[in-house]
């Protein structure tokens, strides 16, 4: 875990414009001072991020929200009030304070504030707010571990501070409550069905055609370099290495029951049966099968429920990218 002084490096460096990749709950953050054109346009650079698709700002705190943005509506207030620190995003309007680039030219802005201990700390210690898109280069799978950054940037960043695997492993829920019902933008760590208990009903809206009013919400991301197939629900099971072409080796994602036949590498992401922990280990185990030197990757969904809606959208997301509609 980051010591204070290894905080403290990171903090000067995101106050001098620098890149600091650091830990949340979600995944892991390619941070920079939210107030400095010239520092978000760095992040747009090292993720190879079009500009078009804006960036989250992270605060250290609720009580930072009133005074960078002006009073927001009921519905932002009170899911802010029960679900940060947390794995939620809102939309507000875009105060003055924060250059048009974090938020691609739009009006508006994505912002939250993480659990993650260390990640309060690092903003606390730097002293202004701090866009942070995942770090990792753009459409590829999210870091979930400080490895992952490094391996996926190098050099791009400044300061990569290790806070061990972050525990709901796929990004934050982003939800634009300003009008009379709330819209959830992206389906993520946060279920809407927790959304619902306290805004009452909500619409789920995750995809964007045109710019995107939030990130990752583009039909095609959080891909593997290795194509990826997804299985459709209730389909019939593929068939293990007699199925397959002599020679081509495949991995398989399973939810809980590991496949038949002689795949080249099975990932198991819950042999409980837990969509929590099957949500955790996504990023990570699909990690870990792009490495395996397959030709493919093989993945069956999970129970379209809670946790399960966000595992389902990313597999498509990444099956999308190798295997458009149309």
């Amino acid at each position: 875990m980051p010591a204070d002084g290894d905080l403290a490096e990171a903090a000067s460096v995101l106050r001098s414009g620098g890149l600091v990749a650091f830990p949340t709950e979600t995944v892991y953050g390619l941070g920079a001072n939210a107030l400095d054109a010239r520092a978000a346009a760095r992040i747009f650079e090292a993720k190879a991020r079009p500009g078009f698709d804006p960036l989250i700002t992270h605060l250290a705190d609720v009580a930072d929200l009133v005074p960078l943005v002006g009073p927001v509506p009921p519905a932002v207030a009170a899911l802010a009030a029960r679900f940060w620190p947390g794995p939620l995003t809102l939309i507000v309007d875009r105060p003055a304070a924060i250059p048009p680039i974090v938020t691609s030219g739009l009006a508006t802005m994505a912002v939250r504030v993480p659990e993650h201990e260390h990640a309060r700390r690092l903003i606390a210690a730097a002293g202004v707010p701090v866009a942070a898109p995942s770090a990792n280069r753009f459409g590829q799978l999210s870091p979930t571990r400080a490895e992952h950054v490094v391996r996926g940037l190098g050099a791009a960043v400044d300061v990569v501070l290790d806070g061990g695997p972050s525990r709901c492993g796929i990004e934050s829920t982003i939800v634009d409550a300003r009008g009379a019902r709330p819209v959830v933008l992206r389906l993520g760590a946060l279920p809407v069905e927790e959304l619902a208990k306290v805004t009452g009903p909500v619409t789920v809206r995750p995809g964007s055609s045109g710019q995107p009013v939030a990130p990752g919400t583009l039909a095609a991301h959080y891909a593997p370099r290795t194509p990826l197939r997804l299985l459709a629900a209730g389909g019939p099971a593929v068939g293990g290495a007699k199925a397959m072409p002599a020679g081509l080796r495949r991995g398989y994602l399973a939810f809980r029951d590991r496949p038949a036949g002689g795949w080249a590498a099975v990932e198991l992401l819950s042999a409980a049966g837990d969509l929590t922990e099957a949500a955790a280990r996504l990023f990570d185990a699909l990690h870990r099968l792009d490495a395996a030197g397959v030709a493919e990757i093989v993945a069956e969904p999970v129970p379209e429920t809670g946790l399960g809606r966000a595992v389902n959208d990313r597999l498509r997301r990444a099956a999308a990218t190798w295997h458009p509609a149309g």
